[in-house]
This record gives structure tokens, C-alpha cells and sequence, in this order.
């Protein structure tokens, strides 16, 4: 059955994939976002301009879209307003939410969506956790929480820092930093693929009001993941590990994004969103899932390589001085 459904956002890492495969599926489409990326939308999807903050947001509800996927959203106060806006006005509000918020670390080795949501590393999750509690709180909105975990389309997957500018050092033949010994197991998973079962929970009864990740079931250490990168790029990499508390004490704005997500095993049990959205398969190589993001990368590296700059002085400080322990 096609759907009336509006992405806010739509252009971004994961939700451009996300709009494709909704028109795909028949359905009809709208976004919602400030009409700055330069992706062209796939035809047929109605683009609709405007700021999350400015009168022509609440007018959306005037639409009645059966299925609103809120991409954009990441503090309390902009799911309030969703709540109010979209309550009695849309079939689903769909909400993304991230595979970060669960415990750090996990009570198991495998992730499920029973896994408790606790993150007291991270403000970046712990806003996400405060926005699943006031859609779990509120009343009249038809709702579904999806968490992705570490999904790639343009950019590359590392631990800390600018992916461009840990490439360039690579190609340069510089070392590049990755937290711990390497061998902790990290998911990835491509837009292309989160698509598919995404896009399968819209309409379905049996996700209303219920949260989902959606994830690739294979994972990969962070030393292949670093070292098929480099070899990709034609180079060989140049690891340096270093403790996560080592790497927190040089930059503290590190605790979030490496004990808070990264520094952590990361695999997960999907098989809650098979069986509502049916059955999907991910790519597996790291050589299929980073093809997409090494080219984009490869596209804006021909027209401008990232400067060298403060953080590669902190990067070479950390390499020397964690090689001269031996």
C-alpha cells in the first residue's frame, strides 16, 4: 500500500538512501529541510523548504502524512514540539534515535533492544535518551524509535577526528591513531542497506509505539577496519594504539565519542526488526562497505585536500609520545 510520507531532513547520511528506497517502494514523498545540500532528490519527492524553528514547520500537520521520519532531531525540546505539531496529524512518527545510548559497556557481549539505555559518558546520547522518554511519555502519538548504529555513505569510519584529514595523513604515510589494542569488534553498517528494513517498519502495526536498531550482523576489529582503508587508498597504514583513558586525558571532548560509543564491543541481535519489517541481508567485506564512502572521499580530495593543522600537531604529539614508551 503506498504511504504519505515526509522525511525531515532527507539529504543526509543515512536518510537520503532512506528517501530513495520509499519512492522505490511506491510510496509518495515529501521533505522537509532547509534546501541547503547540493544531492539531488530522486523524482518525484516534493521538497519543501523551511527551518525547524519557523512558522511553516507547525503547517505540516495540516498534511496528515500517514508516516513522519524525524531525522534531525536531537534535544528534548524539538521532539516536544514534534509531539504537539504532529499528535492526531500523522499515522507514524518515526524518530531516530542512536545505538548509542545503550549501556556502556553492555551487559552482554550481544545488543538488544532490551539492553538498557544509560550512557553517562556521552550529552550527544544522553539527549537522545531524554527524547525516546518523551515519546515513550506521550499520549495520542503514534510513535517508532529507530537506532542505527555506525552507518557510512560518505564518510569514513574512525575513532576520533575528521575522516578526511586521517586520510590525507595515511596517504602521506603519517601515523593515525586507533584507541585500545585493535581488536575490539565494531559494526558497520551502509545507508543503502539500513534502507531496506527502515523503510519496511512504515505502516506496520507491530512497530507503533515500539523501538528498533537496525544493523548489520557482522562485525569487524578496528585495526581491519584502519588497515582496509589504507589499502584501499593504495598505502600501508600506520596504527599507533593507545589507551582510551590516554587518549581522554590529551583531548577530554574525546570521553564521548571513544567511552562513550567507540572504546566499546559493539554487535547486535536484529532479529526484533526482521520480524517486523522482514528479512534483510548487509554487506559483510569491509572492501563493499567502504567502497561508497572512499569514493566520496576520493571526489573531495580532488578538490581540496584538508589542511594540516591543530590536529595533527595533537596526533603527532600522541604518536611520538606513545612510541617513545616502546
Amino acid at each position: 500500500m503506498a504511504l504519505n510520507i515526509l522525511f525531515i531532513g532527507g539529504t543526509g547520511q543515512i536518510s537520503y538512501p532512506c528517501v530513495e528506497r520509499a519512492v522505490a517502494q511506491g510510496h509518495q514523498v515529501s521533505v522537509f529541510n532547509r534546501g541547503k545540500r547540493e544531492s539531488a532528490l530522486p523524482q518525484g519527492v516534493q521538497s519543501i523548504v523551511g527551518d525547524l524553528a519557523g512558522p511553516e514547520y507547525a503547517g505540516l500537520a495540516e498534511r496528515n502524512f500517514d508516516v513522519v521520519c524525524q531525522f534531525i532531531a536531537f534535544t528534548p525540546d524539538q521532539v516536544e514540539r514534534d509531539i504537539e505539531i504532529f499528535t492526531g496529524h500523522c499515522g507514524q512518527y518515526v524518530f531516530i534515535s542512536s545505538a548509542s545510548v545503550y549501556e556502556k559497556p553492555a551487559r552482554h557481549y550481544v545488543i538488544t533492544e532490551a539492553t538498557p539505555a544509560i550512557n553517562p559518558y556521552w550529552p550527544y546520547s544522553q539527549a537522545k535518551i531524554e527524547c525516546e522518554k518523551r515519546l515513550q511519555d506521550s499520549r495520542g502519538l503514534a510513535w517508532t524509535i529507530v537506532r542505527p548504529s555506525h552507518t557510512v555513505r560518505t564518510g569514513l569510519p574512525i575513532m576520533i577526528g575528521d575522516s578526511d584529514i586521517m586520510a590525507r595523513r595515511m596517504l602521506d604515510g603519517e601515523p593515525t591513531i586507533v584507541a585500545g589494542d585493535g581488536h575490539t569488534p565494531w559494526t558497520l553498517t551502509r545507508s543503502v542497506d539500513f534502507a531496506v528494513p527502515f523503510v519496511g517498519l512504515f505502516g506496520k502495526e507491530a512497530a507503533l509505539n515500539d523501538i528498533f536498531h537496525i544493523t548489520s550482523d557482522r562485525a569487524h576489529i578496528w585495526d581491519d577496519i584502519q588497515k582496509t582503508i589504507a589499502r584501499m587508498l593504495g598505502v600501508q597504514a600506520k596504527i599507533v594504539h593507545v589507551p582510551t583513558d590516554t587518549l581522554v586525558r590529551y583531548n577530554p571532548e574525546w570521553i564521548g565519542p571513544l567511552t562513550g560509543d567507540k572504546a566499546w564491543t559493539a554487535i547486535f541481535d536484529n532479529s526484533k526488526v526482521k520480524r517486523v519489517a522482514g528479512d534483510f541481508q548487509c554487506a559483510e567485506s569491509l572492501e563493499e562497505i567502504l567502497a561508497e564512502p572512499i569514493r566520496h572521499l576520493q571526489q573531495r580530495l580532488a578538490k581540496q585536500r584538508p589542511p594540516k593543522g591543530d590536529f595533527d600537531v595533537l596526533v603527532d604529539r600522541i604518536c611520538r609520545e606513545q612510541s617513545a614508551l616502546g
